[in-house]
């Protein structure tokens, strides 16, 4: 019986944000965690990029017509659970997640929480794009990701430490 392996490529593509010791640990971590939670069975193939906020805008603009920056890019290499295989490794390639370390920064201090969490937060979510998910559509398919983002972090001590919603008044 062979060992499901995961292998994650992380690039720091962007040089206005150090990144810290231990995140790329840390997403190597969600990846795993994520993958175990889904029970997805072989080994596995995913890309991580650092870039910063200019990077991230165009790639958002092109990809997505949106023209403004955003925390995380996903994108799957599979559909219906159906991934191409690495013809070296034999590894099923599952995408790539792009991160805007400017992003993450900027929202950990909104959220009121660590730039850890928020890189977790992060990967688990676009991790979960790549298995297939989608919230764009809200309802229940938005919750059951969501539920299924905090049931990660949570395993992996990440808790968030209050609510994303915020009181107007």
């Amino acid at each position: 019986m062979t060992e499901n392996r995961v292998k994650v490529n992380i690039l720091n593509q962007q040089n206005k944000v150090k990144v810290p010791t231990g995140v790329r640990m840390l997403i190597r971590r969600c990846c795993h965690a994520v993958l175990e939670l889904e029970g997805f069975d072989g080994s596995a193939e995913v890309s991580v990029s650092f870039v910063d906020n200019e990077q991230i805008h165009k790639l958002n603009k092109e990809y997505r017509d949106m023209d403004k920056p955003t925390d995380v890019l996903s994108f799957p290499q599979g559909e219906n659970g159906v991934y191409d295989k690495n013809p070296e490794t034999g590894a099923f390639v599952l995408g790539d997640i792009v991160i805007s370390m400017e992003k993450a920064i900027e929202q950990a201090e909104e959220y009121g929480h660590t730039l850890q969490r928020e890189i977790g937060y992060l990967t688990v979510h676009s991790m979960l794009h790549l298995m297939g998910y989608d919230h764009v559509d809200g309802g229940v398919e938005a919750v059951r990701m969501r539920e299924k983002e905090e049931n990660v972090l949570t395993n992996l001590g990440l808790k968030r430490n209050g609510s994303y919603y915020f009181d107007e008044e």
